[in-house]
């Protein structure tokens, strides 16, 4: 078994496995009313650095749940999650803060923004939390970069929807992660607006080299990316790469 010390010194290593993200044959069981329920079912994946993957399938397919997993939020009953070559299950909660601090990003379908700060408070807090010395700038940087600066100064109620998720992919980009980990990022936007946040991400993906796992419903949104995964009661049946 793998130690925590061990799992320690992986944190530390430098090198760079083959895969950022790898799941091998995982399977997730939750109680529900005293009964155990299973959100996925001997599912293994790897996925490399720079890929743009989207996880398609109807509600209640794992999609979330393999996010979930993917984020270190959440650990296999049985099999093993490795994020850039660590294993997740064996880390100690001090090290899973690092991780997903250091090498993972968030998007939501809701966006959740803080109401009570303005754009540039929002998008600054994880470097804040990180006690990181240069979160204003930073965080200004990340709001160029999805073409938001001139709002920086406005509160989260003065946004459209397709403002307020760009606001939410420049917070989840401002600790430079390896991982972005997007929820039906589209699900409450209209369509041309979804279609403008899916090309901010493409080109995420492209210019920076960031592998992005996104969960969806929608074929629509799947046509942006380069790897489609459709899901059906917890297990993958398809891989489709472009």
């Amino acid at each position: 078994m793998l130690s925590v010390e061990t799992a320690s010194n992986q944190l530390a290593s430098m090198e760079r496995p083959p895969f950022l993200l790898s799941m091998d044959r995982v399977t997730k069981d939750y109680k529900s009313d005293g009964q155990s329920v299973r959100a996925l079912n001997d599912v293994s994946i790897q996925v490399g650095a720079g890929r743009f993957v989207a996880l398609v399938g109807r509600s209640g397919c794992g999609k979330s749940t393999l996010l979930n997993l993917a984020g270190a939020m959440d650990f296999p009953t049985r099999g093993q999650v490795l994020i850039d070559g660590i294993v997740t299950e064996y880390l100690s909660e001090a090290q899973l803060t690092k991780l997903r601090r250091e090498k993972i990003g968030f998007i939501f379908q809701s966006f959740q923004l803080l109401h009570t700060l303005n754009v540039i408070e929002n998008v600054e807090i994880p470097l804040l939390l990180a006690g990181h010395s240069n979160a204003r700038p930073l965080a200004f940087e990340r709001l160029e970069s999805v073409e938001l600066a001139d709002l920086a100064k406005r509160m989260p109620h003065q946004l459209s929807g397709g403002q307020m998720q760009r606001v939410a992919i420049a917070r989840s980009l401002v600790h430079s992660p390896r991982i972005l980990l997007a929820d039906e990022p589209t699900g409450n936007l209209d369509t041309a607006t979804g279609n403008s946040i899916l090309n901010i991400l493409q080109q995420i993906c492209s210019e920076q080299k960031m592998t992005i796992l996104m969960a969806t419903h929608s074929a629509e949104s799947a046509s942006f990316v380069d790897t489609v995964v459709r899901m059906q009661d917890g297990q993958i049946k398809e891989i489709v790469r472009s």
